[in-house]
């Protein structure tokens, strides 16, 4: 009898879990809520251009087309490249759109207490388990029906960039209840075409909360269609590294951290004494680098002029994926005074608008505005936990002891979760790179290529790269490879019987970056 697989989402790392899952005789049933595929990509900013460089962010086999010739492609270009993508390989036929799942819910021969005695996983390691199935909930959002499907395995591609939008928390009285601007989250924005975002910021006080990207996006269209005469406010507490292109003295980044040398600079699991006598051997170059860039960095952007300058090393922002690139004349807005940078503590909305507060303040400062937009962010952890009909699997995502967030084998399986993977939640230089190889990992898995190792080594396993990671970046709000994707990949790989050396070559393989076309073929 053939095994029903069931993808949720139609973002890139669902297209991809369609692909590969295809690619091993099955016929897989991917549910997209939205009437369109892409994910982040279907409705974002009209001004929003990829994050990472091109040769980063492309499908191993489905190179971008000729006629694309910026180094960082625009929203339409993405979208377009994407669906070319799902047509090529002829995906559109499996994806139900408008299609929401409400909830999934397993069941299975064993009790719950019966599979805490589980030493392998799913009971007895097998891909599609000892008889358990998946019951998928989804409601049709045309006509508001609902059904429930049945599936032996189910792949979770819901990304951590929509859903839930993340909203600092206030008392009623001290929250956007009590402020007469309208107050809306970037989601929002996001969905408008650019005529009606544009119409909806013309001639308004716009304050934004938060200094990522997206917010950095919004202040620049704000200051775009205002200039001077009504400047955009941002509102921030942190900063962070970012950069106007992956390029410093006409040399890409990626041959300064993308390389397996540059791996040598940070801890990874298997080091050995060898790997640890080498890495401090260059730690001084490690050093030495890394000062230099940020130099670069802060008098390209102006960063001591705006008094912006990272308190972390720009080491640790790569290793926290916290790098982004600056919109184009962004910091040039904030030299005119069309955008205009606020720090602070804490704050809180008033009738007139925000009132700032500052540790070092005896009394807070008021921004009066029309319009507030929090890009916060979303609560990506949350739309994943409340995904699962049972409390025990939601406290397996988010245990209530534990501070790991979503502990995930291979950043794909969950060692309690049986008949489930997860794709494209941990964050990466490149999402769309690393997805992909996660993809093709699950898709041997389906062929039985390799067994996983039990439960146990499974979360000792989660456990230590988790605590290398924390320590390699200071960070642990969120699930980040950036600093391992080299060894990650290899990871995958010696799992999958591949050659983890994918290049010809010493020196290539050691000094040269690492991409999406070195793992075309096994």
């Amino acid at each position: 009898m053939e095994k029903k697989v069931v993808i949720v989402g139609a973002g890139v790392s669902g297209l991809l879990a369609c692909k590969y899952t295809l690619s091993k005789g099955y016929h897989p049933i991917v549910f997209e809520a939205q009437d369109n595929i892409g994910g982040i990509w279907a409705k974002t900013l009209e001004s929003t251009k990829l994050q990472s460089p091109k040769p980063l962010y492309q499908f191993s086999d489905f190179p971008w087309p000729s006629y694309v010739q910026q180094l960082f492609p625009n929203c339409g270009q993405v979208s377009d490249y994407v669906h070319s993508y799902a047509e090529h390989f002829d995906l559109f036929r499996h994806i139900r759109f408008s299609t929401k799942v409400i909830s999934i819910n397993y069941e299975g021969p064993n009790s719950y207490e019966d599979m805490e005695s589980w030493t392998l996983w799913k009971g007895n390691g097998d891909p599609f388990g000892n008889g358990g199935k998946w019951f998928v909930a989804v409601e049709n959002l045309h006509n508001v029906s609902t059904e429930v499907i049945e599936a032996n395995f189910v792949i979770l591609c819901l990304g951590r960039f929509s859903g839930v939008p993340n909203i600092p928390q206030h008392p009623t009285t001290k929250g956007p209840e009590a402020c007469e601007a309208k107050v809306i989250h970037s989601m929002e924005y996001s969905s408008l075409n650019y005529k009606a975002a544009r119409s909806l910021v013309k001639r308004k006080k716009v304050t934004i909360v938060g200094f990522g990207k997206t917010a950095m996006d919004i202040a620049t269209e704000c200051a775009m269609a205002n200039g001077v005469d009504n400047p955009c406010t941002i509102i921030y507490r942190s900063v962070y590294w970012n950069v106007p292109d992956y390029f410093l003295w006409r040399s890409p980044l990626a041959y300064i951290y993308l390389n397996r040398f540059a791996e040598l600079w940070v801890r990874k699991p298997t080091d050995g004494l060898l790997i640890l006598l080498l890495a401090s051997l260059f730690w001084p170059m490690k050093w030495a680098i890394c000062k230099v860039v940020e130099r670069k960095v802060k008098r390209m952007n102006r960063l001591e002029k705006f008094g912006i300058v990272p308190e972390c090393s720009f080491l640790e922002g790569m290793n926290a994926c916290l790098i982004s690139t600056v919109p184009q004349g962004f910091y040039d807005k904030v030299e005119e005074g069309s955008i205009i940078l606020k720090r602070c503590s804490t704050f809180h909305f008033c009738k007139e608008g925000v009132l700032l507060n500052n540790n070092d303040s005896e009394s807070p400062s008021l921004i009066n505005n029309d319009l507030v937009i929090f890009a916060t962010g979303f609560k990506g952890d949350q739309k994943l936990k409340h995904i699962f009909s049972s409390p025990k699997f939601q406290d397996y995502i988010m245990a209530p002891q534990s501070d790991t967030l979503v502990p995930l084998y291979r950043e794909c399986i969950h060692p309690r979760i049986p008949q489930l993977a997860i794709i494209g939640f941990s964050d990466s230089l490149s999402n769309l790179y690393s997805s992909e190889l996660k993809c093709r990992w699950l898709a041997e898995l389906f062929g039985r290529k390799f067994m996983l190792p039990s439960i146990q080594d499974m979360e000792k396993d989660v456990s230590t790269i988790d605590n290398v990671t924390r320590k390699n970046s200071n960070h642990d709000s969120k699930t980040c490879i950036g600093a391992l994707h080299i060894w990650h990949n290899d990871q995958l790989c010696i799992d999958m019987g591949w050659n983890p050396k994918r290049k010809n070559g010493f020196w290539a393989d050691w000094f040269e970056p690492y991409g999406p076309m070195d793992y075309t073929h096994p």
